[in-house]
């Protein structure tokens, strides 16, 4: 009788067990099906063509998918997004812009690449993002790339540029679309931080400084096409400052490469001799021409040549395309084997690639 309950007790135990095995394996089941429903609700693809390795800190930021936020506010909140303007009528953007916003996210794989479009509706969720990344199919595939309406009072609101939106007549400004972009990029690397770069740079290697200046052709001027700032930089509110107080929107490039200038010199003694080295001013780098500037805007359209011998670019981090000098404009053609294509080819290769089966991308 004592062995048959004892038999009786190794029985109930193992049947225990067994459920409780069971038990805990189908809690897992349901626990990473509802995890891989998040994971496809994020759209991050395994198969982003060029970066297999997306880093976990895109994603460890998610929330369930019915609350998940997609603002600036909440995607930019750790200071190290790449900020990308259109401030025109442009909706849908051409070529060398898609190219532009696929290089930045193919080098800088574990930070936003956010891209501000005026005349978009609003995008407050995860669904709203997902119907204007239906219009961008080339960057679909990225999933650090986001996409927003540029709001001017929004991006203007609790900076000095606030009270000069709220005064100046858009339809009197002789170059509205270029002013407003000039104070845009203040005000948001001001409210976030990280860097802005003009939608005519070709991204090729991550630019190791966190606030930094570019010097344009000229050394010692500074282009505003591309900087970077940690927020809340007082250079970026000594510049909305003396944006405010020394307005000259008739005046070409006043509000923009001109006031940097302006407000470096506050800052420290720029040698006037051409540099080819960096140095620092205060606490910001001011990068030589030839880390963005390689080719200088006097010969901009050597990027649409055919080149025997194909510069390196080994000094650069990114390259800059002149767009507005580009009056012609002169665009990529596939097969052409020019300086330009070979960079879509190596950087943009997604784009290329859309322009090559001649999808609809505009050039």
């Amino acid at each position: 009788m004592t062995h048959l309950l004892r038999s009786l007790q190794i029985f109930v135990c193992v049947l225990g067990l067994i459920s409780f095995v069971y038990f805990c394996r189908h809690t897992m089941k349901q626990k990473n099906f509802q995890f891989r429903i998040m994971f496809n609700a994020m759209d991050a693809t395994s198969s982003r063509p060029g970066n297999q390795n997306i880093t976990s800190e895109l994603y460890n930021n998610t929330k369930p998918m019915n609350s998940y936020e997609v603002n600036p506010s909440y995607i930019l909140r750790h200071g190290n997004g790449i900020i990308f303007l259109e401030s025109g009528n442009r909706t849908q953007p051409p070529a060398l812009v898609l190219c532009a916003l696929e290089s930045a996210a193919r080098v800088y794989p574990e930070r936003p690449i956010a891209f501000f479009i005026n005349g978009l509706s609003d995008v407050n969720t995860k669904y709203d993002e997902e119907n204007i990344r239906r219009k961008f199919p080339t960057l679909s595939l990225f999933p650090n790339v986001y996409i927003f309406p540029l709001k001017l009072e929004e991006v203007f609101k609790d900076t000095p540029l606030q009270s000069w939106f709220q005064k100046v007549n858009p339809k009197k400004e002789r170059f509205w679309v270029h002013v407003s972009s000039d104070g845009c990029r203040l005000a948001l690397i001001w409210k976030y931080g990280g860097i802005y770069m003009d939608s005519d740079f070709i991204s090729i290697k991550p630019i190791p400084y966190i606030n930094f200046l570019a010097a344009a052709a000229a050394s010692h001027l500074s282009s505003n096409g591309i900087f970077g700032l940690f927020a809340h930089h007082n250079f970026a509110w000594d510049a909305m400052e003396d944006f405010v107080k020394n307005y000259k929107g008739a005046v070409w490039a006043h509000q923009g490469p001109k006031l940097f200038s302006r407000v470096l010199e506050k800052y420290c003694v720029i040698p006037k001799r051409k540099r080819t080295e960096d140095f620092m001013c205060g606490n910001i780098s001011f990068l030589n021409p030839q880390r963005f500037y390689p080719i200088a805007f006097p010969q901009w359209k050597k990027y649409y040549q055919v080149w025997e011998r194909l510069p390196t670019f080994n000094k650069s981090y990114g390259l800059h395309l002149w767009n507005t000098m580009n009056k012609g404009q002169m665009t990529m053609i596939v097969g052409t084997k020019t300086l330009v294509e070979r960079l879509y080819q190596q950087h943009c290769p997604t784009t290329y690639e859309a322009l090559r089966i001649n999808q609809n991308v505009p050039l």
